[in-house]
């Protein structure tokens, strides 16, 4: 079996992620289209690095990302280090002639995705970004009734991503509220998957018109951890919120369909409430995260008396799910759509089969997102691209 030897940039949330589920790939598919080998992982000091890749499974650490990309056995480099350094990391990945697996947003700018883009476009390298919600069997069942026609013609799209991770006003200032490095906020943090959703179930968004504030304007500097569990003494400074707690956006999308995205790292009670919902001509789909497992259709033409959503409890008859269970109901979870993207990662490198959603794709949504900022600045709609 062919192996490809993977270089891994980042151990934090999403590193840890993409690591469990390298090592749980091949319990779940057999045979694989390649094995992926856990080669080095590269972190911003000896200390995390080391730590991570014993904890991982790595065979070797680096400090620092150079000596990921340019390890002469890396065939993969997997970003999932904050959003300012995808560019650079990327395109030397690319340079090298690595195949590259970047968390999302794609980049901070527009001009940024776009170079990352074309670089690995100029080296011939595979690319995939991880919009993972895409893969669930939820998902991908809605994308199969709606290109064979179930529901029509598509109309309307409503999709929601909130959660209230960064509500409490005491969590200190990190990275991610910064606009330098990680851009936008609720938007691009958030809001990405949605606009990734949208992209693949109806068709790519052809304008905007955004409405974005941020309500928590300014965080305390950390006094000790600065994560999503971090806490910081009410006395302590202060510094200013510089990106979005909230979006809203309503959309036209090229196919002549209409909608609606909001996004909110500030809604309390909410946890990850990634949701849909797609009303065509014939009938509608919706789907929650927080029931991941299911998958709500509604039908016009079921006879009177029965008509109304129905609920499907995903199963092997629905993508990807038979490779875990052999029955339906025992459900799969936030990692195993890590399993799946990366299932189809090592099969468009092993097998030269294309790969989504790549770069392409991230470099779309990042136009989205350009657009409903620069709507949301200038009060208008604006043509996304």
């Amino acid at each position: 079996m062919k192996e490809l030897n993977i270089g891994l940039v980042g151990s934090g949330f999403m590193g840890k992620g993409h690591s469990m589920a390298y090592n749980l790939l091949p319990q779940i598919f057999s045979p694989l289209p390649a094995y992926p080998r856990l080669r080095v992982l590269g972190d911003v000091s000896e200390d995390l690095a080391k730590k991570a890749a014993q904890n991982y499974g790595f065979k070797d650490y680096a400090v620092g990302w150079e000596e990921v990309v340019n390890h002469p056995e890396v065939d993969i480099v997997d970003i999932t280090a904050p959003n300012h350094v995808h560019k650079e990391i990327a395109i030397a990945a690319a340079k090298a002639g690595k195949h590259i697996y970047c968390e999302k947003p794609l980049a901070v700018t527009l001009e940024d995705a776009k170079g990352m883009m074309e670089a690995a476009q100029g080296a011939g390298v595979k690319t995939l970004v991880g919009f993972n919600y895409l893969k669930s069997p939820a998902t991908l069942a809605a994308k199969r009734l709606i290109e064979d026609g179930k529901i029509g013609d598509i109309w309307h799209f409503r999709g929601y991503f909130h959660q209230d991770i960064l509500a409490d006003p005491l969590l200190p200032f990190s990275w991610r509220f910064e606009k330098k490095i990680a851009g936008s906020g609720a938007l691009g943090d958030l809001g990405a998957h949605i606009i990734a959703i949208a992209h693949s179930l109806v068709s790519d968004i052809d304008k905007v018109c955004a409405l974005t504030e941020t309500f928590v304007k300014e965080r305390p500097l950390a006094t000790g951890a600065f994560g999503y569990d971090g806490k910081a003494d009410l006395n302590a400074p202060k510094k200013t919120v510089e990106n979005d707690d909230v979006v809203h956006i309503l959309t036209k999308f090229k196919n002549g369909a209409t909608g609606t995205i909001e996004s909110s790292r500030i809604a309390q009670g909410h946890k990850v409430y990634l949701a849909y919902e797609i009303n065509g001509s014939k009938g509608s789909v919706r789907f929650t995260h927080e029931r991941m497992n299911e998958l709500n259709v509604y039908f016009s033409e079921d006879p009177e008396g029965v008509k109304g959503f129905r609920n499907i409890i995903t199963g092997p008859e629905h993508p990807f799910y038979g490779s875990f269970w052999p029955v339906a109901g025992c459900g799969l979870g936030f990692g195993d759509m890590k399993v799946i993207e990366i299932y189809e990662l090592l099969d468009g490198i092993a097998n030269d089969k294309p790969i989504y959603p790549d770069f392409c794709e991230g470099y779309k949504v990042n136009q989205v997102i350009a657009a409903a900022l620069e709507s949301a600045e200038g009060e208008r709609w604006v043509a996304v691209g």
